[in-house]
């Protein structure tokens, strides 16, 4: 059911984060920036009762770029999500606007929620496994009493979204859409629901290993076909500091493991799900490795030292939500670089059009070809010394 509420344009503000310096997290150069924030967050921020909002703790759930809670700092509001770079993204935008980063407090998507909020608002997530992970989590903590509020694009907002509302919280029904945009409203009234597991396991093909996987987890039912193409040509027989970046479930680290006895490894994901997917396939799947294991949410190569490391494996994505860019690769081989010790190798996997080679060899000097498919392309890059100059 659809219910009309300010759907007409001329009723909401044209922006109502105008009076706001808003950036992306990254940040992209200027050619290619982005908006950070959209339709979605202006019409959550329109249509929260702003009285509700004073009663009791206000819970944002998958607040990209910090947009909602710069907006409703003054409440104190809780940012809950599964991603570090949108922490980071918040306390950028905090700062950028002069506002206290005291007054925001954050809960990553692996600990538990335990305030009862008197408002609950909810971007929805790509991934429908993570939005029901949060919807079991909302069950613990919210009331009959709690206004929900979820948006999104149209074209995200599915029969099967509406679903599970419904199944997890209780009565749902949607607004008009608004610049392409739609909100979900939702009365909790704790319908009977089976147990949630928020795992999902499968046994990885050619070992003895059993994979597990927190809803989101990129390729979380199956291995996907460039990880399964990766695992053949990783690197073995290195000492030292190894990174597996992107680590997703931890399957690359996993082989570095095998192949490199002798190293450490760090697991490395903005996804704090991820990060701790790695931890348990670490723990279940190889327990005597685990003291040479750091597994750790961050920012691409973040807080790493310069020339510390031996070796990175890293499936860069080419997108950053529903945005297609080179930015984030082009970071973590920058960071690559700059971590790696002389004699280091960055080793990666990569869609044949994106052209990776090109980057690689302007910024190391040198780019292997290991490997390819019809798909794939596997390349390897080494960190050289730098060239003395000439007198």
């Amino acid at each position: 059911m659809e219910t009309a509420i300010n759907n007409d344009e001329s009723e909401l503000a044209p922006s109502v984060f105008a009076h706001l310096l808003l950036a992306r997290y990254p940040e992209f150069d200027t050619a290619s920036s982005l908006q950070a924030w959209d339709a979605a967050d202006e019409y959550l921020i329109n249509t929260v009762d702003k009285q509700k909002l004073a009663q009791g703790p206000v819970l944002i759930l998958n607040d990209t770029f910090g947009a909602l809670a710069c907006e409703l700092h003054q409440y104190h509001p809780i940012s809950y999500g599964d991603s570090y770079v949108s922490q980071l993204a918040t306390l950028r935008n905090l700062q950028l606007n002069n506002l206290s980063a005291d007054n925001v407090s954050f809960i990553d998507s692996v600990t538990p929620l335990s305030d009862k909020p008197a408002v609950v608002l909810i971007k929805v997530p790509k991934a429908l496994a993570l939005l029901e992970q949060q919807l079991y989590a909302l069950r613990e903590v919210v009331g009959e009493e709690t206004q929900i509020i979820a948006a999104g694009k149209t074209r995200d907002i599915h029969t099967s979204t509406l679903q599970l509302f419904e199944k997890v919280l209780g009565p749902t029904h949607t607004s008009l859409a608004w610049k392409k945009a739609r909100l979900i409203f939702c009365q909790f009234n704790q319908p009977d629901v089976a147990p949630f597991n928020e795992l999902v396991s499968w046994p990885l093909d050619g070992t003895d290993y059993l994979i597990h996987n927190y809803p989101n987890v990129f390729s979380r039912t199956s291995l996907d076909i460039g990880a399964r193409f990766f695992s053949e040509h990783l690197p073995s027989g290195l000492t030292g500091t190894l990174v597996d970046l992107g680590c997703g479930n931890g399957v690359l680290g996993l082989g570095l493991l095998a192949q490199n006895p002798q190293a450490e490894v760090i697991f490395r994901d903005e996804s704090f799900m991820a990060v701790e997917s790695s931890r348990l396939n670490v723990e279940k799947n190889r327990p005597q490795d685990i003291e040479r294991c750091f597994f750790e949410a961050d920012h691409s190569l973040a807080n790493i030292e310069r020339n510390s490391l031996q070796g990175i494996v890293c499936n860069p994505p080419f997108h950053q939500h529903h945005s297609v860019t080179d930015y984030i690769a082009w970071q973590m081989f920058n960071d690559a670089k700059r971590c790696l010790a002389i004699g280091g190798e960055l080793r990666i996997i990569g869609n044949r059009h994106l052209g990776y080679h090109q980057k690689l060899k302007r910024l190391f000097g040198n780019c292997e070809l290991l490997a390819s498919n019809k798909k794939f392309v596997i390349l390897r890059s080494v960190k050289a010394p730098r060239k003395s100059r000439q007198s």
